[in-house]
């Protein structure tokens, strides 16, 4: 059973079994991935050492100058020691603008959610949108929830016991979530 491949084309046997699919789907996976650090430390390398580094990397990889570039800033941006395995470089491209402890801010949370680059890129628009608010301090956030009924019973009675409509006691109750992670995590 002989896996080959070229520049053009991965050549698979018949009756390759599932596992050996998938496998071989993994590493082409970690390859690709790769390559765009690769691409961008080999470019920073050459800044370094070589004179005409992109003359040259636009020769020998066929990449067009903004590309190496793009790959060369994300390197810069993240060392080695940041960079993120279980992340894509595209997680790392949605964050690299924002400074160093928000990409490690953001790419946690990608990690621990397994979210994809377009869920981080969405998770990081919506966090600014509600950041900006309005000019009068107050930022107009729309949440739907779907409650069960059972539940949503227990939050207003709860409420009514504190002598607030829903809207308020969740929004202190919020509050107070908030605060005390925010203590702990100090």
């Amino acid at each position: 059973m002989e896996v080959y491949a070229d520049k053009t084309s991965l050549c698979l046997p018949g009756q390759l079994p599932v596992d050996t699919w998938r496998s071989i789907g993994e590493q082409i996976h970690v390859l690709s991935n790769s390559s765009a650090w690769w691409i961008g430390d080999w470019i920073l390398y050459g800044q370094e050492s070589y004179p005409d580094r992109y003359r040259n990397a636009m020769a020998e990889t066929s990449l067009d100058y903004q590309t190496l570039r793009n790959y060369a800033w994300i390197a810069r941006r993240f060392p080695a020691a940041r960079r993120r395995a279980r992340l894509s470089f595209q997680h790392h491209v949605e964050v690299a603008s924002l400074p160093a402890d928000q990409q490690d801010h953001w790419l946690d949370l990608a990690e621990k959610f397994a979210w994809s680059r377009n869920e981080l890129r969405r998770q990081i628009k919506v966090s600014a949108e509600v950041d900006s608010g309005g000019g009068d301090g107050y930022s107009a956030v729309r949440l739907n929830l779907d409650l069960e009924p059972q539940r949503l019973a227990l939050w207003q009675n709860a409420a009514k016991r504190e002598g607030a409509n829903l809207m308020d006691w969740m929004t202190k109750m919020l509050d107070s979530a908030a605060s005390s992670a925010i203590v702990r995590r100090a």
